[in-house]
C-alpha cells in the first residue's frame, strides 16, 4: 500500500507502564470471527482466516519492515491516555516483526513502535503506551517486511484497549429539508420531506440562487415515519415549472441542498451508470482515454504474475477433471469473483435497457448507439450498450459444461479466488488461485434466459454471435430440464459469496419466457402457461423487488413488451400481472413519508435494499410504457428522489450525483478511503443502501439499534450496507435511461454533428497509408482537439505525422501536433499515418471529435 511507512525511530514513544484507562476496546474484529473486515494488508502479502486466525503469506526479498503490512485503520486515540496493545502470533519460521500504532497519513508519527520475535508456537505479546496526541483515525500496523525468506504469519486475539468509550454514532444528516439533490423534471412531480417535531403545517419557500422566493406553500404533517422513526412533514411544489439551476427550499429557517429543474438532467447518470460495467470488466485493460487516468488499470486475471489467471481454470477439488477458459465478464462487486446468477440478471437488464428502445413509444436508442458510450468497441456498427452486454454474455457462455462431460450443457455457478482477498487489491495484483465451482440449475437457467435474449437482439448486428447465444441457451434449457434440482451449496462461501438458491421455479419461468419470445416454439409457451407462477403477481413481483434469486418478473416484463406468440387473452393476463405489481408499488410510494416505492415484508430493509427500490421502479416504468398512466411515472420518480437524497439520511446513494453523495463504497480497487493513491468509486455507482441486518463489523460497531432506513454508513468496510454490484447498477442504468427519455433526451434527435471526417487509405499487401482531414462544421473553435475511432480488425498504426496517435487494441486516438492544436469554425486539420494489416482490412466509418460524433465525407 502506497505511503504506509513508519516514522523515524526518534518519534517512538517514551516507555510507559500505566494501565490503560477504562479498558475500552479500539480494535474491531480482533478475533477474526467475522472474517477479515476491516483488516487490510499490502498486495504482496495476501491473507485469509484459517482456523480462526488471520494468516498472511509474507514474501521474501523485501527491504524494509513497511514493505509488507497487515493493518487496521480508524483507531481512536486520546492525548494523555494509557493504552494496552496485545496480540497472539506465530510464524512458520522464527522472525522479528515490527508493530506500530501511528498516524495513517504523512508524517506517520508513531505513538508506539515495538519489535517482537515471533516463533513457530503461538505466543501472546503485550505492550503499554501513552498517546501523546489526539487522533481519531490512527492505524495499527504489523510491519512484516525486510526478510530474505518467505514465511506465513498468523495473528489472533488482537486488542488495543484504553481511552474513553466512543460516543454513540450519530450520522451527519445535514439539512432536515430533504430533496432530490440532482433535480426534478420540469413537468414532473416535485416533492420533498421535512424532519421536524412541529405538530402544525409550516410554510415552505422555493428560492432561486439569488435568494428570491418564486413559490410558496404549506407542508402536510405526516407524523412518525416507521422506516426512520423521524417525525416528518411533506411538501409539494409540482406546479412550479420554470427550469433553472441551484434552487433551494427553505422551511422554518432550514434550507435544502441545491437542485435543478429541467428536462435534460439525467443524460450523465445514464452514461455513468452504464460505464460502471466497463470499469469492472475482467480480462481487459481499462483505457484512460475512456475513463480518465485515475480509473485506468491493467487487465486483470490474464495469467500475468502475480495473477494465476482465468484462461485455464480448474474446478474445486473433486468437482470436475477439466479446465475452462473463462476470461472476460464483469467482476461482481467489491471482490474479484464472477457469478453467473447475478451476472445473468445484470446482462439481462442491460440488454432490456436497449430492448425498451425497440418497444416503448417514448424511448430512443440514439444515446445508447454506436459511438455514444464508454466502450472500446465504439465504431464497430453495433450499439455500444450491446457491445457492453456482449462482454458479459461471452463469459456466461464460457461457463457452460463442455459436451461429453457428466453435466454437459449446465453452467458453473461461479468462479473466484480460493481464499478471500483483502482491501485494497487491484485485479491485476490478485495472487490467489482461481477455481470453478459446481454447476447449478439456477446458473444454467440464467444462461438459457440471457442467451435467448441475446439471440434476438444481436441478430441484426452479429448473426454468428446471435447463433452462438441461442445454441448455448437451448443446450442450457435441456440440461436444466434433465437436472432440475442441482442447487448451489449455501456453505460454499470462502473466497466469494455462496449465492445459493433452492427455488428455481422463477428461473424456469424466466428462461421459458425469453426462449418463447425469441423462438416462438410451443414447448416454451406450454411451460410458461403450466408454471405455478404464471398469473401470480405477488410471486412474480414481490414487495421487495425482483432480484437475482427471484427472476420471474424479468420473463413477465419481456412477455408484456416484446412481440411474441401469446394469444390476446394470454398477453392481457401477463400485462395485468405487471400493472398489479406496479399498482402495489405505486401505493407504497404514495403511503411513504419519503415517496419511495419500497415496502418490504415487516418493513425490514434488506441487503441491497436500493436494488429493490430500483427493480420496483423498473416495473413501474414498464407499466407506464404500457398504459400511459402517470401514477406509475410519478411513483418511479419518487424512487429516484429517494435514491438521490430525499431519504432519512439526506444521502445520495449514487457516486458523483448530488451534493451529499456516497464516496466510499466497498470495493477492492476503488479504495481511496484506504489508500489515497487509489480513486473513489467512479460516478454512477449505486451503493447497496440501508440493511437492517448490519452483518459487517463496521456496521455492527456504528449502527446497533438503527431504524430500518437509517441502517447505512458510507464506509468502505461496510460491505453489508455500502457494497456495489453489477446487479444493482443494471436496474440503475435502465431507470436512468427511462428518466432521460422521459425528460426529452430520448425523444428528440441528437445535436447535429459539429465535425466532418474524410478518411482515405492506399493499401498494399500487409500495409497501408491513411490520410485524414477533420473539418470543424460548428460555430466555435475546438482547442485542443481529439479524434477517436476504432478499427474493425487487426490494423496497427506504425508511423504517423501531423498528429500524435495512441492505439490501444482496436481503439485509436489522434491528438494534435504542437502546431495544429486549434480547429477554427469552418477550418480543417489534416494528418496521416502508416500501418500494418492482415487480409480484408476495412476503413473505419465512425469517428468522434472530443466525444461528439462526426459525419463522414
Amino acid at each position: 500500500m502506497a505511503g504506509l511507512v513508519t516514522a523515524p525511530a526518534e518519534s517512538a514513544e517514551v516507555p510507559d507502564t500505566r494501565a490503560a484507562a477504562d479498558g475500552v476496546e479500539q480494535i474491531v474484529n480482533g478475533d477474526f470471527s467475522a472474517g477479515t473486515a476491516p483488516w487490510w494488508w499490502t498486495a504482496n502479502s495476501p491473507a485469509a482466516v484459517t482456523d480462526g486466525r488471520l494468516c498472511s503469506d509474507i514474501p521474501a526479498g523485501t527491504a524494509n519492515p513497511w514493505d509488507a503490512i497487515i493493518g487496521q485503520d480508524g483507531i481512536d486515540l486520546l492525548a494523555g491516555e494509557g493504552y494496552v496493545l496485545s496480540f497472539t502470533a506465530h510464524a512458520t519460521v522464527p522472525v522479528a516483526i515490527r508493530t506500530a500504532v501511528q498516524m495513517a497519513v504523512e508524517p506517520y508519527t508513531a505513538e508506539h513502535l515495538s519489535t517482537d520475535l515471533i516463533t513457530t508456537e503461538p505466543q501472546t505479546f503485550t505492550h503499554t503506551f501513552t498517546a501523546k496526541a489526539d487522533n481519531d483515525a490512527a492505524q495499527l500496523g504489523f510491519q512484516t517486511g525486510g526478510h530474505e525468506q518467505a514465511f506465513t504469519l498468523c495473528l489472533d486475539d488482537v486488542s488495543l484497549t484504553g481511552g474513553t468509550a466512543a460516543p454513540p454514532y450519530e450520522p451527519d444528516t445535514g439539512s432536515p429539508v430533504r430533496v432530490n439533490q440532482v433535480g426534478y423534471l420540469t413537468e414532473g412531480p416535485k416533492s420533498g420531506t421535512f424532519v421536524t417535531e412541529a405538530a402544525e403545517p409550516l410554510t415552505w419557500t422555493l428560492n432561486t440562487p439569488a435568494g428570491t422566493a418564486v413559490a410558496t406553500g404549506t407542508t402536510s404533517v405526516f407524523g412518525q415515519d416507521p422506516t426512520s422513526r423521524q417525525h416528518v412533514h411533506t411538501f409539494d411544489f409540482g406546479e412550479f415549472t420554470e427550469a433553472g439551476q441551484d434552487y433551494t427550499v427553505t422551511i422554518a429557517g432550514e434550507t435544502s441542498e441545491p437542485f435543478a429543474i429541467g428536462d435534460d438532467l439525467y443524460a450523465k447518470l445514464r452514461t455513468d451508470a452504464l460505464a460502471y460495467f466497463y470499469h469492472n470488466r475482467s480480462g481487459i485493460e481499462i483505457d484512460a482515454d475512456l475513463v480518465g487516468e485515475e480509473y485506468a488499470r491493467p487487465a486483470g486475471h490474464l495469467d500475468a504474475a502475480p495473477n494465476q489467471g482465468d484462461a485455464d481454470v480448474p474446478c474445486q477439488p473433486g468437482v470436475c477433471d477439466y479446465r475452462l477458459d473463462v476470461r472476460g465478464g464483469w467482476y461482481d462487486a467489491g471482490d474479484h469473483g464472477k457469478y453467473v446468477v447475478n451476472g445473468g440478471i445484470s446482462a439481462a437488464q442491460v440488454m432490456a435497457a436497449y430492448e425498451r428502445t425497440l418497444t416503448a413509444e417514448n424511448a430512443d436508442g440514439a444515446p445508447l448507439g454506436d459511438g455514444r458510450l464508454r466502450v472500446p468497441e465504439r465504431g464497430n456498427g453495433t450499439p455500444d450498450i450491446l457491445d457492453e452486454a456482449a462482454w458479459q454474455l461471452d463469459f456466461l457462455m464460457k461457463m457452460q459444461v463442455p459436451a461429453g462431460e457428466e453435466l454437459a450443457g449446465m453452467a458453473h455457478h461461479k468462479i473466484h479466488d480460493a481464499e478471500w482477498t483483502g482491501l485494497p487489491l487491484l485485479p491485476h495484483q490478485d495472487p490467489e488461485k482461481r477455481e470453478l465451482h459446481p454447476p447449478s440449475t439456477a446458473a444454467t437457467l440464467n444462461l438459457a434466459a440471457t442467451g435467448a435474449q441475446c439471440a434476438r437482439l444481436f441478430r441484426p448486428y452479429d448473426a454468428a454471435f446471435a447463433d452462438r447465444c441461442l445454441t448455448s441457451a437451448t443446450r442450457a434449457w435441456q440440461a436444466a430440464l434433465s437436472h432440475p434440482e442441482v442447487y448451489a451449496d449455501a456453505g460454499d462461501n470462502v473466497g466469494g459469496g455462496a449465492y445459493d438458491d433452492a427455488d428455481v421455479r422463477d428461473e424456469f419461468y424466466w428462461a421459458a419466457a425469453e426462449l418463447f419470445v425469441t423462438t416462438g416454439q410451443d414447448a416454451y409457451r406450454t411451460h410458461l402457461l403450466d408454471s405455478p407462477l404464471h398469473g401470480d403477481a405477488d410471486e412474480v413481483f414481490p414487495r421487495g423487488g425482483i432480484w437475482w434469486g427471484g427472476t420471474a418478473g424479468l420473463g413477465a416484463l419481456s412477455l408484456a413488451t416484446v412481440d411474441n406468440g401469446l394469444t390476446t387473452a394470454e398477453l392481457a393476463a401477463v400485462r395485468s400481472m405487471v400493472t398489479t405489481g406496479a399498482d402495489r408499488y405505486a401505493a407504497d410510494a404514495r403511503a411513504a413519508a419519503y415517496g419511495v416505492p419500497y415496502a418490504p415484508e415487516d418493513g425490514r430493509y434488506v441487503w441491497g435494499s436500493n436494488s429493490g427500490v430500483l427493480n420496483n421502479m423498473v416495473v413501474l416504468g414498464v407499466a407506464h410504457d404500457l398504459t400511459g398512466d402517470t401514477e406509475y411515472r410519478d411513483a418511479l420518480l419518487g424512487g429516484l428522489d429517494y435514491l438521490l437524497g430525499r431519504n432519512p439520511l439526506n444521502q445520495s446513494y449514487v457516486t458523483g450525483h448530488g451534493e451529499r453523495d456516497s464516496r466510499n463504497q466497498h470495493h477492492r480497487h476503488w479504495a481511496h478511503q484506504l489508500d489515497p493513491s487509489l480513486p473513489n468509486p467512479a460516478p454512477g455507482s449505486v451503493a447497496g443502501g440501508p440493511n437492517a441486518d448490519i452483518q459487517d463489523p463496521v456496521a455492527q460497531d456504528k449502527l446497533q439499534g438503527c431504524a430500518p432506513a437509517m441502517c447505512y454508513i458510507d464506509d468502505i468496510g461496510s460491505w453489508a450496507t455500502n457494497e456495489v454490484t453489477v446487479n444493482w447498477n443494471a436496474p440503475l442504468a435502465w431507470v436512468a435511461s427511462y428518466v432521460d427519455d422521459l425528460g426529452g433526451s430520448g425523444t428528440t434527435d441528437p445535436d447535429p454533428a459539429t465535425c466532418e471526417v474524410d478518411y482515405a487509405s492506399d493499401r498494399w499487401n500487409g500495409g497501408f497509408t491513411s490520410r485524414v482531414t477533420v473539418t470543424n462544421t460548428g460555430t466555435e473553435a475546438i482547442s485542443p482537439w481529439k479524434l477517436t475511432w476504432s478499427f474493425a480488425d487487426d490494423q496497427r498504426v506504425t508511423h504517423h505525422w501531423g498528429s500524435r496517435i495512441v492505439q490501444t487494441g482496436r481503439e485509436v486516438t489522434a491528438h494534435p501536433a504542437s502546431w495544429n492544436g486549434t480547429i477554427a469554425p469552418g477550418g480543417s486539420v489534416s494528418f496521416g499515418f502508416n500501418g500494418t494489416s492482415g487480409g480484408g482490412a476495412a476503413d473505419p466509418t465512425a469517428f468522434a471529435l472530443d466525444d461528439a460524433p462526426c459525419t463522414t465525407g
